[in-house]
């Protein structure tokens, strides 16, 4: 018996609904805030992804040569590809440029709760604007995306990459040792991350500075950046950081947004190429971001383009659909207006047919009943099976331009005209 390849995974006619679910509503929020789609290959040069993604995800790509003798990859995550696209065929278009994309990514992680070798993500990068509008803007979509999916209770994790960097720059670390202290903080090893400075010649003052920024977290953000501005009052660099991720804060708070964030000074992400503010969406009940982003402005100039600043975030759709799970939160789908047609008798059959047709153009979805069971074994499946509404169409009722519509849920039944059968549905669905 064949099995699928370890870390990737079947998806079942109700999980593939959920994530084709959060994927809808991603595209729709896409829609709302004017980001056109792209598509772009998963087979990408590995050059190419390989550039800024970070020492960890280099190591866990599925790389290959191809029969081409080119070195090749699949897709560990969609920015390094939306980057190239810009770089390239997108370079002369106006900006800014707003750009959704959703597909499969695939990374050799160790298969764990939450934690695949083939995952789903929804993309939204923003180019053209260093303006903390920007910023901001990225923060309130994340934040409506996950309150239209009705997700509870869950929080940003939210910090400054030129905090840090500001910091190393002006101590005189390369910009290798820095990522490579950067991935530690990342797996949160504070301890490793400070002997690493030390190692790297970090002073003292950098030293004491690093370690209190480490320990500076907390969920009111203006506080915590007034602690931080503190701390980092002699570096240049990490003090423009903070004003940055200070104007941005203003603004979310300006808009009326309600978010529950934590701001960490000592935060950092696994992709090397973010510039400015970071972040992290995750709900407690899972020890896995759903999904995040941040600022990146150097990397379509890596990839042959003229210098554009971006910001973007990466939605983790397979993720977010466990949470919804594990909240026991569940979506709006079609099931709940779904209908089934069912003919008593042989000479009814086309007169089934003729009906789902209506149906179907008014938006309902529909199935006939194919098997030629008995209407009790029909009603039994389709109750089995979550449909909402059942339409029997018999040869009593058909000569008074009448049918049988059943309410699966209540259990109740009633005679309606052919007529107003589609309202019928459509207002008890309601």
């Amino acid at each position: 018996m064949f099995k699928t390849v370890r870390g990737m995974r079947d998806f079942l006619p109700n999980d593939a609904e959920k994530m084709r679910y959060v994927e809808q509503v991603s595209r729709e929020v896409s829609k709302l805030y004017g980001y056109e789609e792209i598509i772009t290959p998963v087979v990408e040069s590995y050059e190419l992804l390989a550039a800024k993604t970070g020492e960890e995800i280099r190591q866990r790509m599925y790389n290959f040569e191809d029969l081409g003798g080119r070195k090749v990859a699949l897709r560990p995550e969609f920015t390094a590809s939306v980057a190239r696209l810009v770089a390239t065929k997108m370079r002369n278009e106006p900006k800014p440029m707003r750009l959704f994309s959703t597909g499969s990514l695939y990374r050799y992680d160790e298969p764990q709760y939450g934690r695949f070798r083939e995952f789903w993500q929804a993309n939204y990068e923003l180019f053209g604007s260093t303006r903390p509008e920007a910023d901001a803007e990225i923060l309130i979509l994340t934040n409506d995306l996950l309150k239209r999916l009705e997700l509870q209770n869950y929080r940003f994790k939210i910090g400054h990459t030129g905090i840090l960097r500001g910091i190393l720059n002006q101590e005189g670390l390369d910009e290798g040792q820095q990522n490579r202290l950067m991935q530690l903080l990342d797996k949160k090893n504070w301890e490793d991350a400070l002997a690493n400075a030390r190692g790297a010649n970090v002073s003292q003052k950098g030293l004491r500075t690093l370690e209190r920024l480490f320990e500076t977290r907390g969920e009111d953000a203006f506080q915590v950046l007034e602690s931080v501005k503190e701390t980092v009052q002699e570096y240049e660099g990490a003090l423009a950081a903070v004003e940055n991720l200070w104007e941005i804060f203003e603004l979310v708070r300006d808009n009326g947004e309600q978010m529950d964030v934590m701001v960490e000074a000592g935060f950092a992400r696994g992709l090397e190429y973010y510039t400015g503010m970071i972040f992290e969406s995750y709900i407690p009940e899972i020890d896995v971001a759903l999904g995040g982003g941040g600022r990146y402005d150097k990397l379509i100039q890596l990839f042959g383009g003229e210098s554009i600043p971006a910001v973007g975030v990466a939605q983790g759709i397979d993720r977010i659909v466990l949470s919804l799970n594990k909240q026991k939160v569940s979506p709006k789908t079609a099931k709940e207006r779904s209908v089934v047609v069912i003919s008593v008798k042989n000479e009814s059959k086309a007169k089934a047919l003729e009906l789902s047709a209506m149906l179907r153009k008014a938006g309902l979805p529909v199935e006939v009943e194919v098997m030629g069971r008995a209407v009790s074994r029909a009603l039994a499946d389709a109750d089995r099976r979550g449909v909402a509404y059942a339409v029997i169409v018999g040869p009593e009722e058909l000569k008074a331009e009448k049918v049988v519509l059943r309410e699966m849920k209540k259990r109740e039944q009633r005679t309606v005209e052919i007529s107003n059968l589609t309202e019928e549905i459509l207002v008890s669905s309601t």
